[in-house]
């Protein structure tokens, strides 16, 4: 039977995600930097494992039984004590748990982008936020990225375009610290001008917020939701980096309004986020589990950023240059422009036993990015780190 016949002609748009694509190259002999990967050992397996059992024990029926919607109420109100301490004002109310963060960019899509809509992004910017909204045929304009991030001059200017020309500027999506590609934070300046642009022409603004957690050299922010005085910025989190992606959980806050509209979304997708799950990262929460872990995972991801850095420095080519990342997990590395790293990338993998993301998808416009590539450094060991990179100079230089 020819299936493809049948197929909604929003599935044209649809890409499989080159990331998941790599994962596979985990388990290899190839040295994988592509996943955005947590490294295992950040996993705290023994307080998981008491957790499970006190869980099942204690909250038995209800935490393997359908759910709230909007998410288990204690959990909500663990979340927004949680958040407080990030400087987030938030109750119960403004919070719905979802299945990791993706789910809210799926929702996102579902809920505000029309066909011919206007979706603002960095460029380049995160690939499965581009993945998830595709599909509903919006318009999405990139804004150039520098190594504050967001040029929220060139921002200002394409907003006063767009409004000129009629757009329907549906929110303006950002990951705002440690940037996913780039590794590069926006300082207060920056994002206190991000939320004036976003005022005066009352615009939403979306937070992505996976890696505010893990900051190096001793760097501050404040997340944008913490700014907000006028409820326009919904803010997007996840346990995946700070407990565990293998339960697959993450969180919204806004206004009880969106959250409200959130909720009607979700219904449709999967009724609920896993309760049983969600109980696990009360827990966690509760115990102080995940407060305790995260100045240990930041303390091993400075060394592997910096171990990175410094094989980069050591093995590259000329030519060859690198961001040099305020936290998170990723490296952003551009090479010299007759090299297509998408092309390159087969070889590197193949013959060279290393893997990367290639550029390209991070990009808005079609052609874009193709000298660049991603690298995570949290995954790999630090042997594995000197040599991979040593393997993928050695790649670049063949294709020079």
């Amino acid at each position: 039977m020819n299936v493809t016949k049948l197929l909604a002609g929003r599935t044209a748009y649809m890409r499989a995600s080159e990331i998941r694509e790599l994962l596979k190259w985990a388990t290899s002999d190839v040295i994988s930097f592509g996943g955005g990967m947590p490294d295992p050992s950040t996993f705290p397996l023994e307080d998981i494992a008491r957790i499970a059992a006190y869980v099942l024990e204690n909250y038995g029926n209800k935490a393997l039984q359908y759910g709230q919607t909007e998410g288990v109420p204690e959990l909500r109100d663990e979340l927004a004590k949680f958040s407080q301490s990030n400087g987030i004002k938030a109750s119960a109310e403004n919070i719905i748990v979802t299945v990791g963060s993706q789910e809210a960019l799926e929702l996102l899509g579902r809920l505000f982008l029309d066909e011919g809509s206007t979706i603002i992004t960095e460029n380049p910017t995160y690939i499965a936020a581009l993945q998830s909204w595709r599909v509903y045929r919006p318009k999405i304009v990139g804004i150039p990225m520098d190594d504050n991030g967001m040029r929220t001059d060139i921002l200002e200017k394409e907003v006063r375009r767009l409004k000129s020309e009629g757009a329907n500027i549906k929110f303006i999506y950002t990951v705002p610290t440690a940037q996913n590609p780039m590794g590069v934070t926006m300082p207060d300046e920056r994002r206190k001008h991000l939320l004036e642009i976003a005022e005066e022409n009352d615009l939403l603004v979306v937070e992505d917020d996976p890696y505010g957690y893990f900051l190096f050299d001793n760097i501050t922010v404040t997340r944008l939701k913490a700014m907000d005085r006028s409820g326009r910025v919904i803010y997007l989190s996840t346990a995946s980096k700070i407990f565990s992606p293998g339960l697959r959980l993450g969180w919204v806050i806004a206004e009880p309004e969106i959250v409200r509209w959130f909720a009607l979304g979700k219904q449709a997708l999967n009724l609920n986020t896993p309760t049983l799950n969600q109980y696990m990262l009360l827990e966690g929460l509760r115990r102080g589990v995940i407060q305790r872990n995260i100045p240990k995972i930041v303390e091993l991801y400075k060394k592997k950023r910096d171990a990175m850095l410094t094989a980069l420095e050591s093995y590259m080519p000329k030519g060859v240059t690198w961001t040099k990342p305020s936290g998170g997990m990723f490296i952003w590395v551009r090479v010299p422009e007759k090299i297509d790293t998408k092309e390159m990338l087969q070889v590197a993998i193949t013959k060279y036993k290393v893997a990367y993301v290639p550029g390209h998808g991070f990009h808005v416009n079609e052609g874009e990015g193709r000298n660049t590539m991603r690298l995570n450094f949290t995954y790999s060991t630090f042997e594995q780190i000197d040599l991979g990179v040593r393997r993928l100079a050695d790649t670049i230089r063949e294709f020079l």
